[in-house]
């Protein structure tokens, strides 16, 4: 694991680097919704689903340098399951373990913090980088939902992965 990778909690300081990352078209065209965030949405957020406790985000350091995000959505206390999110927003910084490391912290933080059984994610069929990503995390693939999303009126394919508690604990 990448031993530089932190992640500490989102504050409303973060809020440029968060809007900066998530409408650089690199981020943007691995996301469902792609509507440009602004300043008050993302505020929205953070107050209304981060602050209620329906979703844990993070920010990723490597070092003392912010470079992207990760969180637990829609977190299910119930059903103890959430999904999963990333994006390295400096471009400098991917594909050198980032987010592999910063998944792996994350995870800790749903098994161990949020008591978590299951988290989940959803990814873009052809997004290899990040499936490969995932799987170093420890995710496993579950199946294909075929043109499960519309991007630019053409059906895309969404793959999803998971990792459980037990699967976790044994180190995946």
């Amino acid at each position: 694991m990448n031993e530089n990778v932190t992640i500490r909690p989102i504050t409303e300081a973060d809020t440029d680097n968060i809007i900066r990352w998530r409408n650089a078209p690199s981020v943007v065209e691995h996301f469902i919704y792609r509507t440009p965030l602004t300043a008050e949405a993302h505020l929205n957020w953070l107050h209304n689903r981060v602050e209620t406790g329906d979703v844990a985000q993070f920010i990723i350091m490597d070092g003392e340098t912010p470079v992207g995000s990760v969180y637990l959505r829609d977190i299910d206390r119930v059903n103890r399951k959430c999904e999963y999110g990333i994006f390295i927003g400096e471009e400098s910084c991917r594909g050198k373990g980032v987010g592999s490391a910063a998944a792996k912290l994350a995870l800790a933080y749903a098994f161990e913090e949020l008591n978590m059984n299951r988290v989940f994610l959803r990814v873009f069929a052809d997004n290899r980088r990040a499936v490969k990503s995932y799987e170093n995390a420890g995710f496993r693939y579950e199946g294909t939902f075929r043109q499960d999303v519309m991007i630019d009126g053409r059906g895309q394919d969404m793959e999803f992965y998971a990792i459980l508690r037990e699967e976790w604990q044994k180190g995946a």
